[in-house]
Parts: structure tokens; sequence; C-alpha cells
């Protein structure tokens, strides 16, 4: 009976194991299956096209050129690789508010108008082209990866061509993430080592369980704290032009990372066996010595992995992040700057889009740059710590 129960007993965990290892890799093939398909959408919305004169002699624009004209920023075709020509920029707004005319007439009168102005760009739905259209129908090209990992500007709706961006959401990810970790790291490994092999009993405990109580407080009030506090202390105190910027989702993130730190921290350094502290004391060793030569790097497996979760606590936050740096989507040249961080966008605009529109999918491509992000920081300080042993 006994051998049955511990049997019974070893299937139950087997299969636990096993449910729960598939249904992560469902989960991950789920994210890359969905971000994939971002690369098959077409640059402008699905159902309009751009058409030119048929003497233009471009036949197909980026997305980037077609921002840049909607925008005013390209006003000539020899910018684009055409002739020297000012572009006409046209939209289905533009005619009817010229002319209240039916569908046909409206039809008619594009034609006509494409026909007669060598210049033009023409933004419309599909559905007004006719047989006899005397135009040029740009090339409908997909978003190119080069378009997300290189893209500089992160406009998911605009029009007519959207930008999918990564590099300044990216940027500040990076930017937010590695301010926060320099900041709790050398507190976070201090306040450890202090608890576990220089306070007094009754002192660490009452710290830990006060440190404990700090890691369970949601991340809003974080974000509520960094508002009313941290924001106006880099405003008024230090100058800041604004105060939500990159460093106060930094100094915020820090403080939310400091008791994972902490707590892990002191577990590991607790477990280094105690003949071994005694062994370097007896060899002349002070305690500081006996710290930094012995008990750290005895600890050191522990003392990564704090590392990693605290990281990993940093780079995946999002609320407290969106709350405090301002949420600006643009390229950021300092942690001083107003800033937005990939989870922090999938937060604020993944409740709020279609299901299976190119900005559904460039979120999820932006779930899959962070978990890639995340697993090469894991195993690059795993590579390293075993490197070292």
């Amino acid at each position: 009976m006994k051998r049955f129960i511990e049997r019974f007993v070893e299937g139950l965990l087997l299969i636990s194991g096993s449910v729960t290892s598939i249904t992560i890799l469902l989960i991950v093939l789920f994210l890359f299956k969905e971000a994939s398909g971002l690369f098959n959408k077409p640059v402008i919305e699905e159902g309009y096209i751009l058409v030119t004169n048929k003497s233009n002699p471009v036949n197909e624009l980026s997305s980037y050129q077609i921002k840049q004209i909607f925008d005013s920023e390209i006003v000539n075709w020899d910018e684009v690789g055409g002739k020297e020509e000012a572009i006409e920029m046209v939209r289905l707004s533009d005619i009817d508010k010229k002319w209240s005319m039916s569908n046909e007439d409206i039809s008619k009168k594009i034609n006509d108008l494409v026909d007669d102005h060598s210049g033009i760009l023409l933004y419309l739905p599909m559905v007004y082209i006719t047989k006899e259209f005397k135009g040029v129908i740009l090339d409908q090209q997909t978003i190119r990866p080069v378009d997300f990992f290189g893209g500089q500007e992160w406009y998911p709706t605009a029009t007519p061509a959207p930008q999918f961006g990564l590099l300044p959401l990216l940027l500040g990810t990076l930017w937010v993430s590695v301010g926060a970790v320099a900041l709790a790291l050398p507190f976070g490994l201090a306040v450890g080592i202090y608890m576990a092999e220089v306070a007094s009993v009754k002192l660490r405990n009452f710290l830990k369980p006060l440190i404990e109580l700090l890691a369970g407080i949601p991340a809003v009030v974080y974000g509520f704290f960094g508002l009313v506090v941290v924001v106006p202390f880099l405003r008024q105190v230090l100058n800041f032009p604004v105060g939500e910027t990159g460093l106060a989702g930094s100094v915020v993130l820090g403080i939310m990372a400091l008791p994972t730190i902490i707590t892990i921290t002191e577990d590991a350094i607790r477990k280094v066996p105690y003949a071994t502290k005694e062994a370097s004391l007896a060899l002349g060793a002070t305690q500081w010595q006996t710290i930094y030569k012995v008990i750290i790097p005895y600890a050191k497996s522990g003392i990564i992995s704090a590392v990693v979760l605290g990281i990993g606590r940093a780079i995946g936050e999002t609320i407290a992040v969106l709350m405090v740096t301002g949420n600006a989507a643009v390229m950021p040249h300092s942690i001083t700057e107003p800033m937005r961080t990939i989870p922090a966008t999938i937060a604020a605009e993944l409740g709020e889009v279609s299901v299976g529109s190119a900005h559904y999918q460039a979120l999820f491509a932006l779930g899959v740059v962070l978990f890639v992000v995340t697993m090469i920081l894991s195993i690059a300080v795993d590579f390293f710590s075993l490197k070292k042993k």
C-alpha cells in the first residue's frame, strides 16, 4: 500500500510538471505566432491605396516616406526618387469637402484628378477604383522587420502609415532598468549582508518582516508615491524641466526591487555553514575579511539569483513606470528625459486595439522582444557565474 501511494504521488508530480511545462511552451509559441503576423500586414491601412499620375516614375514608398509626405516633411517627388515636382497630396475627405457627389461621380472625379495632376498623391479606399482608372496604384508593401527593429518612431495610430518602431521603447526600457539596478543593487546587497552578518538578532527580527512587507505593496501604490514624492523632488530640487522622466522610473523601480534583492541575499548568506566562518576567523581573518573573501563567494549563486530576480522585476514592471516616466514614445538620449518602456506600452495599448490588426500584432512583437531580452540576461548571468566558479 505504501509503495502504491508513493508511485501515485510520483505520477501526480510528473503530470503536474509536464502540464506546467507544456503550458509555458504553448504560451511562448502563441506569443511568437501572433507577433510573426506583423510582417505580413500592409504598410497602409487594409482596404486603402495610394495612387499617382501615370507619368510619375515612383512606384513604391516606404512606411516612413509616406509618413514624412503626409507630415509635409517631404514636399517634392525628387526626395523619394521621382522627378523634380511638388507633391500634391489629396485625401478622399478633401474631395468630399469640395464636391458633394454620389459614389459613381466621386470615382469619375478621382479619375479626372489623377489624370490632370502629374504631381498628385491620392489616398483613398480601394472601392473607388474603376476599370477605367487612368492613374497608377503604388505597390502595396508589407511591414518589414527592419521597419520594426530599426524604426525610431512609435505612432501606431498614424494615418495612412502607422509607425511601429521598436528602438524608442527598447531604449526607454534599458534606461529605466539599468538605472533601477544601479540604485537597488548596492543598497540591496549591503542591507542583505548587514542583516545576515552584522545586525543583532533583535534588529534582524524587526527589519526582516518590515522589508518583506514592502514586497507585498501593490505596484500602483509605488506609482502614487513616485508621483507625489519622487517627481516633485526631481522637478523642484534637481531643477528638471519635468519630473516625469526615466530617472523617476528608475528610483521607483529601484525601491520596488529592494525587498527582493535584500531578502534573497540575506537568505543565501545565512545558509553559509557556520563552520566555514569559524575556520576563517580562526585563521586570523577579521569579520569583514571573512564576509568579503569567504561568505560572499560561498553564497554567490544565491546572490546572483537575487540580482536576476531584481532585474526581472525592473524590466517587467508596468503600471508604476507608466505613471512616473512621462509616457513619451520618443527616442531618449538621457535618463533625465520623459520616455516609455515596452511593458508600459503593452499595458496602455493592448486593451484598445482590434484583434488581428497590425497594432495588435506589433504589441505581441514587443512582448517577444521583452521575453528575449529577459532570457538573454538570465543566460548571460548564469554563464558568467559558471565561468567564475
